[in-house]
């Protein structure tokens, strides 16, 4: 069964990417009202008799919403049941059903009673919560903290803080950048870094769409340059842990193609193909920094058994 359960991990986050990156596509073809403002039939028919291109990639991503939503949810009983027993499966489980259901209520109701570009921006970090949860899940099942020797891994308090708030202000970022493209404001700004290089700190003339397109340049920049600081505080810190010092260096890794991709958005005039790219890598991205937010758990739990113990020591040879 655990050869089984494997293999459905696997597909599952696999198809979490799959739902991702088309839902993203979706986005940035326009074609959220491929299928009308019917849900779950697409213009109301079972087979749609006008096929549109819009159609096509709309309709394919509710079957590979579907399909994958299947997948996860075998996984979440399967894992419950059979490898219950490690200590995030249950919650991990619980959280990946609840928040694939939410994206896709959200989508629903977008489709057939219209929302604001402000909550439809959330969806995009709603989805990369459940894909983070199914990618932990996958990892759990296969002991990759086991093959790491994670199990006495001792993370400061201070930097496990760091990784946390760093996870969160990342939801920012992809709030923003989710907006950017949800109030067509991807070439808005014909430069970069600024939205006009000539005259950066023309603020004045700013309409809401570049306030929102430079927003996300800001809050995206200053997530690459926190990254790289804490990478070098990981460095210097926990060079002797491979998953600690490797780990940080491939989450580096994916922030600085972030950050390029992020860019040729606008040298190719939004290139549908670096787009998505730049969708894929900050899942990536986050699934990385979910990890560490695994480990920084147990590390904190590692942390109180060790002082507990230390202080019934203490206590019997008082």
């Amino acid at each position: 069964m655990m050869k089984i359960l494997k293999w459905l991990s696997v597909v599952s986050t696999i198809g979490m990417v799959f739902i991702l990156i088309g839902g993203a596509l979706v986005t940035k073809t326009d074609s959220g009202a491929g299928c009308g403002s019917s849900w779950p039939l697409c213009n109301g028919e079972f087979l749609p008799s006008d096929i549109t291109p819009e159609l096509i990639i709309e309709l394919s991503h509710r079957l590979v919403s579907g399909v994958v939503g299947f997948a996860v949810l075998a996984l979440a009983i399967i894992a419950w049941k059979y490898a219950g027993h490690i200590r995030e499966v249950k919650f991990l489980s619980l959280l990946s059903i609840f928040f694939l259901v939410l994206q896709g209520l959200i989508g629903a109701a977008a489709v057939m009673w219209g929302q604001s570009d402000f909550v439809l921006a959330a969806h995009f970090g709603i989805s990369l919560i459940s894909f983070a949860s199914v990618f932990l899940l996958m990892l759990l099942i296969f002991e990759i903290d086991k093959k790491f020797d994670t199990k006495s891994l001792l993370i400061q308090k201070k930097h496990r803080i760091e990784i946390y708030l760093l996870t969160i202000y990342t939801l920012v970022v992809v709030y923003t950048g989710a907006l950017v493209r949800h109030t067509n404001a991807n070439l808005v700004c014909a430069d970069w870094p600024f939205c006009t290089n000539n005259s950066p700190f023309a603020f004045s003339d700013y309409n809401l769409q570049q306030w929102i397109q430079m927003g996300h340049r800001l809050a995206a920049g200053i997530l690459f340059i926190w990254t790289i600081v804490f990478f070098i505080k990981i460095a210097k810190n926990y060079r002797y842990s491979r998953v600690m010092y490797w780990g940080w260096f491939a989450t580096l890794s994916l922030i600085v193609l972030q950050v390029f991709f992020g860019a040729m958005i606008i040298f190719t005039l939004l290139n549908l193909g670096i787009a998505l790219l730049h969708a894929f890598v900050i899942s990536c991205y986050f699934g990385m920094l979910s990890y560490f937010i695994l480990l920084s758990s147990r590390s904190a739990k590692f942390e109180r058994e060790t002082q507990n113990n230390k202080e019934r020591t203490f206590a019997s040879i008082e």
